[in-house]
This record gives structure tokens, sequence and C-alpha cells, in this order.
């Protein structure tokens, strides 16, 4: 009977033990893990995140240049897909049997639990078709997007384009998964955190065929996306589509700025391409197309293309003179015309002159002659050339300005350094270095520098760093934007240059394509010398004289002289923006300027 007893103990100690272990088995799992919640929730509750709609961009009128439209994706969850019709679900995608194939199974690789993208950007039209046969897939389900729409095909360097994130912009913010869209260059980049607006989620209940019956909790615990904000940007739209509209078939950049902000009023890269193009699901096919393109539309020639600034450097090397007291505006130095040495003149002018009618003839010996002064101030070549370097770079030469566009060159302005490893210390002089009174050598500046640079002489000593946004929705830009940046060179020599660059305009040989119908403008030519080729043509401007509302640089790749193109482009540029329009005797240039095919006629020869 003990013994009885006894087992009887030891089979209800057993079933109490076993109890106790799959109650705390069955706590653990019901409560401590949350992993089959987790995937009994999945069979009922969807989460959708919602993205937000980008932010539009206008330009400084309030033109629209940036809008959304609606797109969508189709996820898949692999864990939760069924057998289905592959076939039907290819035809309703608009895709081959191998390519859908090969996304599941790049989804599975990802996350067996996670949804991932398996289609992007359904267009409308098709998401209306799919949708209503979705129910017979289970394991997929859509998500709404916008995608960019641009109202019209200009500015695309400006405004950038938007593309999907990589590896290392997931790893180096939380905000962004596999799938989400980023500002890749321009404006898109530079602002993408306003642009980007805040994701939001919304959970639904579906039922065992993947339907949604309806919210979750009546959408209690949904958080609704956060529209980005909107950009207006500095541009002036009437005037970049005059300016790309006379670069057709040339190759070059026009920058033009607004001297008292620094607000970047037009930026043309020529060639150029529609930014449309580059939207979509046929953005890899095209973007590959205009990267294998030879007249490489996709390079940023008005930030990164680096040129020497020929002539126009003319205008630093007299201020700098002037500065430095190596000459005054009675100087006087001979020119012997094209037999002059050790730097020829172009042509034969009047002799001896002084800095105005210099700068007005663009006298290669004159500046020679003032840059020669300058180099022999001071004790040592070097120690006079690092004083020269140092008013150069004050203008905003030799490094990055600063500007809230992507990519900025910082050119080149050579340093004694250099030329000590080059030619050895204490072994060069202003004639070893003479191609720097002329703006050629070893200097490279970018057509924005050069814009700047044209500004800082507008506003007699300053500028302001150029950027392309004057206001983002709710924000104020940075302050350094509204920030003078002074140059080294005092206000008081800055009018005799003004002088000299006005008499360019108007009493040269070249003035007929210039001379703007009661406009002061103040220019200055440049015959950019290039080894690869015909030299290049370039200009900068200012107008009006003595109240600059824009300052602008144009140059135009292989083709000649200052004067023969790159000057009358930025003359009818100016007289665009200022007067709205070309007065009737000045429409012969522009007609010269718009027939002018510079691409296929050098192609062709």
């Amino acid at each position: 009977m003990n013994n009885l007893s006894k087992r009887s103990h030891i089979i209800v100690a057993i079933f109490i033990v076993v109890g106790v272990v799959y109650i705390i088995r069955l706590f653990g799992l019901q409560v401590l893990d949350s992993t089959y919640k987790q995937f009994a929730t999945n069979n009922i509750l969807r989460e959708i995140v919602q993205y937000p709609a980008r932010g539009l961009v206008y330009d400084r009128n309030g033109k629209l240049l940036v809008i959304n439209k609606a797109a969508f994706d189709l996820l898949i969850t692999p864990r939760e897909v069924v057998t289905f019709d592959t076939l039907q679900l290819c035809n309703l995608l608009d895709i081959s049997k191998e390519e859908l194939e090969i996304k599941i199974r790049e989804a599975k690789d990802y996350s067996w639990y996670k949804p991932s993208i398996l289609v992007k950007q359904i267009p409308p039209e098709n998401y209306a078709r799919l949708q209503e046969q979705l129910y017979k897939f289970r394991g997929f389900h859509t998500q709404s997007r916008t995608l960019r729409e641009y109202e019209t095909a200009a500015a695309a360097h400006v405004l950038g384009y938007v593309g999907e994130v990589t590896a290392d912009d997931i790893k180096n913010s939380n905000y962004y998964s596999m799938g989400d869209y980023i500002g890749v260059s321009g404006i898109e980049k530079t602002y993408e955190e306003a642009l980007r607006g805040t994701k939001g989620v919304k959970k639904y209940l579906v039922d065992v065929h993947n339907r949604i019956q309806g919210s979750f909790l009546d959408g209690q615990e949904d958080v609704p996306a956060q529209i980005g904000k909107d950009v207006i940007s500095s541009l002036d739209l009437e005037l970049q589509l005059y300016a790309e509209k006379l670069f057709q078939n040339k190759k070059g950049s026009v920058v033009a700025i607004e001297p008292s902000t620094g607000e970047i009023l037009a930026m043309v890269s020529a060639p150029a391409y529609d930014p449309g193009l580059l939207v979509g699901r046929v953005r890899g096919s095209n973007y590959s197309k205009l990267l294998a393109d030879t007249l490489k539309p996709l390079f940023n020639r008005a930030l990164l293309a680096e040129y020497p600034p020929g002539s126009t450097f003319k205008i630093m090397n007299v201020l700098i003179g002037l500065q430095e007291e190596t000459i005054n505006l009675y100087t006087r130095f001979s020119c012997a015309g094209p037999a002059s040495t050790p730097i020829r003149c172009t042509h034969n002018h009047i002799t001896p002159l002084g800095p105005v009618e210099a700068i007005k003839e663009s006298c290669n010996p004159f500046l020679w002659n003032t840059f020669r002064t300058i180099m022999n101030k001071y004790d040592t070549s070097a120690e006079s050339f690092n004083k020269w370097r140092e008013y150069v770079e004050s203008f905003g030469m030799g490094k990055k300005l600063g500007s809230d566009l992507q990519f900025e060159n910082k050119g080149n302005v050579p340093t004694a350094e250099y030329y000590n490893r080059i030619y050895g210390a204490g072994r060069w002089n202003a004639l070893t270095v003479r191609s720097l009174a002329i703006g050629q050598g070893e200097l490279g500046i970018t057509p924005l520098q050069l814009a700047n640079y044209c500004a800082a002489i507008a506003n007699r000593g300053y500028y302001y760093i150029p950027h392309i946004v004057k206001e983002i929705e709710g924000e104020g830009l940075s302050g350094q934007f509204s920030t003078k940046v002074y140059t080294n060179i005092s206000e008081e020599h800055f009018e005799p240059v003004i002088e000299g660059m006005q008499r360019v305009v108007e009493q040269t040989n070249a003035s007929v394509f210039m001379r703007i119908p009661d406009v002061a403008m103040c220019g200055k030519t440049g015959t950019v010398q290039n080894p690869h080729g015909e030299d290049h043509s370039a200009f900068m401007a200012f107008a009006p004289k003595d109240d600059p509302r824009i300052a602008i640089s144009v140059y135009v790749e292989n083709s000649g002289f200052g004067a023969t193109y790159a000057a009358p482009i930025a003359s009818l540029l100016v007289e665009k923006y200022l007067k709205g329009e070309i007065d009737k005797s000045r429409e012969w240039v522009e007609k010269r300027m718009l027939d002018i095919d510079l691409i296929h006629s050098k192609q062709e020869n």
C-alpha cells in the first residue's frame, strides 16, 4: 500500500513538473518572446509607410520649377507568399518572368519577414489594374510614392535629381531604409532634409486573403506623414530659359549673380539635359546614355570646369598694383604692339598709356610691367608673390566659395612652394611667371568664381557668398549668405578700373555687339588660351554701372576671341534681365547668337 502511494505521488509530481514546464514555456512564448505574437499580428495587421510629398521648388518670382506626381511601389513579404499565378502578375507589372524571379530571390536574400520593394515607381494607370487583382497575391502589397516632375526642361544642373539611397546613406542616417529616395545633386541634395519631409505610418487590418478590411483601432496608432518644405530658389526662370536658348549648339557656361545679395539669377552648363530624363523607372538607362555622351551633359561646367581667366584677370593686377602703390593713375607704360617683349600685345593702340586706357585696350605690356612692379616690391620674389596671392584669394579664387551647391571646384592659384619645386627656391622671378600678368599660366578659375569676382568689383570691394536658394518655407537661410566678404582692395581703387571696363563696352571695336541702349554696362573680354584646341571666348560684366543689379560671367568653349561670342551673349542676357526684352536695334545680334552652331560645325570640320 505504501509503495502504491509513493508511486501515485511520483506520477502526480511528474504531471506537475510537466505542467509547470509547459506553463513556463507558454509564458515565455506568449509574454516574453514577441516573435510569435508578431507572426500572429502580421497575419491580421499591416503597417504601410506613408511617404511624404517632397517640397516644391519655385523660382524667385513664384513660378513653379519642380512639382510631384503620383507613383506606387509593389512590396513583398516572402514569408507570407503562397503559390500564385506568376504570368498574371508579370502581365500586371509589365515585366518578364525572369525579372520577377530575380526580384523575388533578392527580396528573400534581404529578409523573409520584412517587406521589401519588388517593383518601383508603378505609374497610376498600371497601378489601377494591379490593385483590382492584388487580393489574389498573398504576401504582396502596395505603397504610394511621389516622383519629381519638372515644369520646364531648364536648370537641370541647378535643380539636381533624386535617386535611390545607397548603403552608405542608410548607414549614415536612421531616416532612410532600403528603397527610399534621396537628393543626389543640386538643390535636391543640398536641401534634402527640408525637402524630404517626415515619413508616417498607417496600420490596417487584413483578412486571410491579404485584403485590407479597415483601419486598425480606427487609426488611433497611425502617424501622419509631414509634407516637405517648399523652397524658393534665387533663379529667374525667364533669364535661365533665355540663357539656355542662347547656348543651344554651344559648349560653355553662364553664371549670373545679383551683386547686392549673392543670389544666383541663372546658371547654365551647356550642353545640358532634360531633368525629366532622370525620373521614374527609365532613370537608370537614361543616366547611362547621358554618361556615355561625349559632350558630357552631366558635367556641370559652371561649378566644375576650370579655365584660365585670360584678360578678365587684368583688372585684378591693376587693382593690386594700385593698392600696393607700385603704380598710380598717372603711371604710363609704353607698348610696341605685336612687337612688344617679353609679352607681345595683340594690336597697336595709343602709347604710352595709363591704367584706365590699358584696361580698355587690354594692353598686355602694361599689365606685364604692372605685374613686374608688384613682384619686385619686396625683398624676394617669393615674398612679393605671396602678397600678390593674398589679394587674389581675397576675391574668392583658389578656394571653394562655400556656395549652397554641391561639388564646387576650388580652381587653382599657384603657390610659391609650387614654383620652388619647379624652378628651385630663389631661382624664379616675375619674368619666369609672367603669364600670370595676363591671366594665363597655372591660373584656373571656375565660371562661378569669375562671376563672383565681377560682383566684388561691382560692389567696389566686397561680395556675398553665391547661393541658389532665397528662402525655405518657415526657415531662414544660414547667416553666412547675408554677410559681406571684403577683399583686400580699398574702395577708392575700384572706380578707375570700372571706368576702364565701361570703355571696353562703349569705346572699342566690339562695342557694336555689347552696348545696350540706355544701360551703362561695364565689362571685360578674355581670349583664353586652350592647349587642347581653339581658344575659349570669355567675358564678365555688370550693370548698371552705379547701381549694379546683375554680374555675369560667360565662357563659350573653342570659339575664339572674347568679343566674338561671350560678350554678345552676356550683353543680351543683361539686357533681358534689366529691360525684359531685347531692343529692336539689337535683334540682329540676338539672331546671330541663336543661329550659330559651334558644336556640329566643328565636328564636321
